[in-house]
């Protein structure tokens, strides 16, 4: 079992960028694949991006790809999520997930979730 921490959010101003940080603690992090979601005001929760254990392999969604990065420090156990040129269309809650398997991006696939940390973006 893994226990998730997300931390970095926050109000910023279109066009800013943010660094979201997601610490685990509990059995070893490098045996998960990592990933982001978010779910915005009256919206079902949607796929950001994902990580191998390794950190070789990334996949992000196409309403993000080009100005957010996800990266991971297996020996911090922490996974992290670069996101540039910020848009208003980007306010969600952010939580980070892991999974035992890499190449899904459906929620349910994910065995284990943070509580969220709120990004909102002012135009």
């Amino acid at each position: 079992q893994v226990q998730l921490v997300e931390s970095g959010g926050g109000l910023v101003q279109a066009g800013d960028s943010l660094r979201l940080s997601c610490a685990a603690s509990g059995r070893s992090f490098s045996t998960y694949t990592m990933a982001w979601f978010r779910q915005g005001p009256g919206k079902e929760r949607e796929f950001v991006a994902v990580i191998n254990r390794s950190g070789g392999n990334t996949v992000y969604a196409d309403s993000v790809k080009g100005r957010t990065t996800i990266s991971r420090d297996n020996a911090k156990g922490t996974v992290y999520l670069q996101m540039n040129s910020l848009k208003p269309e980007d306010t969600a809650l952010y939580f980070c997930a892991a999974a035992f398997v890499f190449g899904t991006y459906d929620p349910r696939a994910y065995s284990y979730w943070g509580q969220g940390t709120q990004v909102t973006v002012s135009s």
